[in-house]
């Protein structure tokens, strides 16, 4: 096996375009904006979460199975969920030794001789086990317990102590995974469960391991789903919930629950590439198309439903009704990283980095240690934020924690994410400041993007053979510029440029992507936004929030889109805001920055003043 390093690792005979980079390749600066995010997420997230889990008894609940608790189970029966992406987060962090090795040590503990491991049903509740497949997350909680198991398998520091702590990890894990392959691979069950997870998470233990009974069994429960096994109705009377009406080969738009659904595709695409099926993939993309087209918001959310945390009909997309949930987001990105190794197309890395700077960002606040669950594109004047699912301002945890502990994991090993690379070339996807290394050559990125315009890449280090140095050019800049130690160089094609020469330590690209705020108007379907307009620049989707018009009703508020747009540096909170015309001059801030100065209204989309009343 290979030494490529992340959560997503496709094996030398995949379907792959692209390959991640070997693991130490990739190295976020943390004066960036990504790596600042990195950052912050290893000095207050993860050990916020860390807290939570002793706070909130999810470690009781595990210490309950071994006798050491004598209290109630609390929190949903998929509790343990939150201590494995907790324990995820930290080893791609390379942090908290402590508490993954005692975490590790307690989770051995807890394991049935059998490999069973979800102590709501250890505690209590044996009789139940694999009873309620629709709704019980077992397979979903293994899930989350074999990519830890990947992470520490991927991550494992030199450190004699930790390599040995990360292989117990993989050990329990793995018997946990020979439980399912026994139970419901070839000649087993036919069950599924009624959430995704298992199915990418076991692509990826193969992918470690080179145990192909696991690959075997995440295609046989991909190919299982959509023939009615989670029940002839599902939840809410809707089969399609859990995405059971119809084989994911042949269904023709997505639907249902959006977590389940990107988790369920994002497995499907690691299935098709190891196994070469190509009819798989293809239904992926299509699928793809049908979220992008007209069931995506423009921060990259998904999900216009509260009640059943779904997509809804093509075009539905209120914005004071976005459910938009953080954990959708991140399962977004995965699902295009994904289809990014497998096809090469920049589309998908444009859609991961609208998601990242928008409907990821919105998920954690400046101090990361508070988190919406849901992200809206407008917050009502007097809004009623006492329902959990949909609060004025970001809470520090929530009932189901399933959004904190996925964001420290995903930002924990986000510098995974930024660029791919072989011994022929280096792609750099997310412009970030950091250092990457491919094939001998080594460079060093230089930028303040989303905030400025010029990205910089200088070599460090070149191995004096041909190599080839590939740029996105995002969709949303028409004008690139791409200059070679001082000399205007290249052409755009596919979305990317694409420089191939003998490199010489000191040579440096610039990339300059002139981004120019603009008004964006929505698609005439969405009916819940027509005559209105939203500001963006480059890739970061603006707002208007209470802050900065006070004491005016918001939904007087219209937008005068003739006005030009100024940039603003000064601004307290965002380093760019946008100055629009109103009925005066007024900011807005990036998105995910909102609520950070307390409660209050917010919009993206902002009515033009055509339709002002009279």
């Amino acid at each position: 096996m290979h030494n490529s390093f992340g959560p997503a690792v496709p094996t030398d005979r995949a379907i792959s375009a692209l390959r991640p980079l070997d693991a130490g390749a990739a190295r976020l600066d943390p004066a960036g904006l990504l790596g600042g995010w990195q950052a912050r997420n290893s000095a207050a997230t993860l050990p916020h979460c860390i807290e939570q889990l002793h706070e909130r008894g999810n470690l009781d609940n595990l210490h309950r199975v071994t006798g050491d608790f004598d209290g109630p189970f609390r929190g949903w029966w998929f509790a343990d969920t939150d201590v494995h992406k907790t324990l995820e987060a930290a080893l791609w962090a390379g942090a908290f030794p402590s508490f993954v090795a005692d975490a590790v040590q307690l989770l051995e503990k807890v394991q049935d001789p059998d490999g069973y491991l979800v102590s709501y049903f250890q505690a209590g509740n044996r009789e139940r086990q694999w009873a309620e497949l629709p709704s019980s997350h077992e397979m979903y909680t293994a899930g989350h317990l074999v990519q830890a198991a990947v992470a520490g398998a991927r991550s494992a520091p030199p450190d004699p102590s930790q390599h040995a702590v990360a292989q117990q990890l993989l050990a329990v894990a793995r018997r946990f995974a020979d439980l399912l392959v026994e139970r419901f691979g070839a000649g087993g069950e036919d069950a599924v469960d009624g959430h995704p997870e298992i199915e990418t998470a076991l692509v990826e233990l193969f992918r470690v391991t080179g145990h192909r009974p696991y690959l075997d069994l995440a295609a046989r429960l991909i190919d299982m789903r959509g023939h009615g096994l989670l029940g002839p109705e599902g939840r809410f009377g809707q089969r399609a919930y859990y995405q059971d009406h119809r084989p994911v080969r042949e269904a023709t738009e997505v639907t249902g629950h959006v977590v389940r659904q990107v988790y369920l595709l994002a497995g499907a695409v690691d299935v098709a590439v190891e196994t070469g099926d190509v009819e798989l993939l293809r239904a992926a993309e299509r699928l793809w198309d049908s979220a992008q087209s007209s069931k995506t918001y423009l921060t990259g959310g998904q999900g216009s439903r509260h009640r059943d945390e779904a997509f809804g009909d093509p075009y539905e997309l209120p914005p004071d009704r976005a459910y938009a949930e953080t954990c959708a987001a991140i399962g977004s990105f995965q699902w295009a990283w994904r289809l990014l190794l497998a096809t090469g197309q920049a589309r998908f890395a444009d859609e991961m980095e609208r998601v990242l700077y928008n409907g990821i960002a919105s998920g954690i606040a400046l101090d990361g240690t508070s988190f919406f669950y849901s992200n809206p594109l407008q917050l009502r004047t007097g809004h009623d934020g006492s329902d959990e699912d949909a609060p004025g301002e970001r809470l520090a945890w929530y009932k189901c924690a399933c959004c904190p502990p996925n964001l420290a994991r995903l930002m924990a090993s986000l510098h995974a994410y930024a660029a791919t690379g072989t011994d022929a070339g280096l792609q750099l996807h997310l412009y970030t400041p950091g250092t990457f290394s491919s094939g001998g050559h080594t460079v060093q990125v230089t930028t303040q993007y989303p905030w400025d315009e010029t990205v910089a890449v200088s070599f460090t280090s070149s191995t004096g053979e041909p190599f080839a140095l590939t740029l996105r050019v995002p969709a949303w800049c028409s004008d690139p510029t791409v200059v070679l130690n001082g000399r205007r160089v290249g052409f755009v094609e596919d979305g990317r440029v694409r420089i191939e020469r003998i490199w010489q330590a000191g040579d440096r690209v610039e990339l300059i992507l002139p981004m120019p705020p603009r008004f964006v108007t929505p698609h005439p379907r969405v009916d819940a936004v027509r005559g209105t307009a939203a500001v963006m620049r480059g890739p970061v989707v603006y707002c208007l929030e209470h802050a900065d018009v006070p004491g005016v009703c918001f939904e007087d508020i219209y937008l005068d889109a003739d006005a030009p747009i100024e940039v603003r540096r000064d601004h307290p909170l965002a380093p760019v805001a946008l100055v629009v015309q109103t009925d005066r001059p007024v900011a807005t801030i990036p998105y995910f920055l909102w609520a950070n100065r307390g409660p209050g209204p917010m919009r993206v989309w902002i009515p033009l003043l055509p339709y002002a009343p009279r």
